[in-house]
């Protein structure tokens, strides 16, 4: 602050620097004027200036100082109050701009929960013609045709049921509802939801759930698995997907490994990143990037760990770390 203080006083510094420099010249020139005592009065003149602006530092920067440290959160109670018109000036042009950026924010925050609002509705909606798209291809004689429909549809049921919980998920903390959860039901329920598509491109599962149960949201779980076992199945031909559960140092540990196409190892770093889609399959129109986005998203405030290993042409191994009841306590101090 001191460096921008001398800064802004640098004219004036400057303006003082050459009254000195006027007067020595003057009484060097002048032999009727004793320079000594000139030099003397100079000197006091520049102690007497440094001393004022060491004194007045303190209080010409105390607003600049308030203004610098304030944290921007539209609350002006942490600035001090002026100490000239020039402050005032400065702290009134703030106080404007500030309140018309509460206003703008306000009227855009209002904009987004009712477009939020309409969205959701939108998609709840859809899903009534949807279901009875399902009954319709359900009853098609032609199994071709309705494998092909089948899989259109289940897209089309993926991508807003994502849509629907990317709204939902800032607001996920609210809706937590921390139980003891079994694994078989949330699991055998998203396993029939794909059976159609792993008819068709012949996929199995194997399940052996040694820990049945475990800490969690049951509906956040659900939705968690199924961006896990939907990119397991669409990346999978002729295989099995197996899904096992296990116990280590207290943790339920749930693996979902399938024989699929696997991910380039410059890619895994990326994969949780939002819209990022793997450069092996780029050119796919039903890759969005957005599942394992969402999955990790839904795993930090369920105190999910998640861990993705792959080998290209070999498959992917995704490892979900589920919490001790202790980690919940400590979390919300109970």
């Amino acid at each position: 602050m001191i460096r921008k203080y001398i800064t802004e006083k640098r004219s004036w510094l400057l303006l003082l620097a050459v009254l000195q420099a006027i007067i020595i010249f003057v009484a060097y020139v002048d032999s009727s004027i004793p320079l000594l005592p000139v030099l003397y009065i100079v000197m006091l003149n520049t102690l007497l200036f440094l001393a004022f602006v060491f004194l007045r530092y303190p209080r010409e920067t105390r607003f600049y100082r308030s203004l610098e440290a304030w944290d921007q959160i539209y609350d002006l109670q942490a600035v001090v109050e002026p100490g000239s018109p020039m402050e005032q000036i400065v702290l009134e042009a703030v106080s404007a701009q500030t309140d018309r950026y509460k206003r703008e924010s306000s009227v855009n925050y209002q904009l987004l929960e009712s477009e939020k609002d309409e969205l959701l509705s939108w998609i709840h909606e859809v899903k009534t013609p949807l279901t009875a798209m399902q009954l319709m291809i359900e009853r098609l004689t032609d199994e071709t045709l309705q494998r092909q429909l089948m899989y259109e549809w289940l897209r089309i049921h993926h991508l807003l049921d994502q849509q629907l919980h990317q709204k939902r998920i800032p607001f996920i903390r609210n809706d937590l509802f921390i139980e003891k959860v079994s694994l078989a039901p949330i699991l055998n329920k998203e396993i029939r939801a794909l059976k159609s598509w792993c008819i068709s491109k012949g996929i199995g599962f194997d399940v052996d759930l040694a820990a049945e149960e475990v800490l969690t949201d049951g509906k956040w779980l659900a939705f968690m698995l199924r961006q896990l076992l939907t990119n397991a199945v669409k990346y999978s031909e002729d295989s099995d997907i197996l899904i096992r559960s296990s116990e280590a140092d207290g943790h339920v540990v749930l693996v979902i490994e399938d024989s699929g196409q696997g991910i380039d190892p410059r890619d895994l770093p990326r994969i949780y990143d939002k819209g990022f889609t793997s450069s092996r399959v780029r050119q796919e129109s039903a890759a969005t990037g957005m599942g394992l986005y969402l999955t990790r998203q839904v795993a930090e405030p369920l105190q999910i760990r998640l861990h993705a290993a792959s080998t290209p042409g070999q498959g992917s191994v995704f490892t979900l770390t589920f919490p001790r009841e202790n980690d919940f306590q400590r979390l919300t101090g109970m």
